[in-house]
């Protein structure tokens, strides 16, 4: 997944603090490519803090002060993946006419990147299923990019209903439910892209 965020911005410091400075900025860029790397290449348990912070070139004591935790870093890193997504999907737009079929192309495409480096998956899906209260902000970012992906795809002009907004709470679970099965060898890609198109055909439910 990480070919298609190589452009994109580094996923933000959660809401609530302050903006990073240039140097901040590409300091955490730093970390953040570092981690990314060592995930692709081991997973979870190739991201160790030590080596995260001498690939980043940053002392021990400043990576901490950015991401407290593995878990905290990796979800961060998850973050920035989907924003890279995004910003592809959003130059590539899917092109069925029902919003349903958007949607399941968007989602479709989206699990293809994360197939692509699957050990750079497991460790990012590891890490928020290992986020406790402590990640919550940045566990509701990632929440809230992947739910931006499907309004996206949807593509309507104004603020989605009610309901729709239930189908997207419903399709995201579907989504990250079914990337975890995938990843523990319970479901092949040919039911992950089933399970896909049926969550998305909530959005065309009354």
């Amino acid at each position: 997944m990480s070919s298609p965020s190589t452009s994109a911005s580094p996923a933000a410091p959660p809401a609530g603090e302050p903006p990073l400075t240039a140097r901040q900025a590409e300091r955490r860029r730093r970390i953040l490519r570092a981690a990314t790397a060592l995930a692709a290449r081991g997973g979870y348990e190739a991201v160790q803090m030590r080596e995260v912070a001498e690939s980043a070139q940053v002392a021990l004591g400043t990576l901490y002060r950015y991401f407290p935790s593995k878990v905290h870093l990796l979800v961060a890193v998850m973050l920035e993946q989907l924003q890279g997504l995004q910003e592809h999907i959003r130059r590539h737009p899917p092109t069925d006419d029902e919003p349903a079929l958007r949607v399941a192309d968007t989602l479709t495409r989206a699990f293809h990147a994360l197939q692509r480096e699957p050990l750079l998956a497991e460790a990012m899906v590891r890490a928020l299923s290992f986020a406790d209260r402590s990640v919550g902000a940045e566990v509701d970012q990632v929440s809230s990019a992947t739910g931006q992906l499907i309004l996206d795809a949807i593509g309507q002009s104004g603020p989605p209903s009610e309901s729709q907004r239930a189908a997207v709470r419903v399709i995201e679970h579907t989504w990250h439910s079914a990337l975890v099965s995938w990843l523990s060898g319970r479901s092949s890609i040919a039911e992950v892209r089933a399970d896909l198109h049926t969550a998305a055909r909530l959005l065309t439910l009354p």
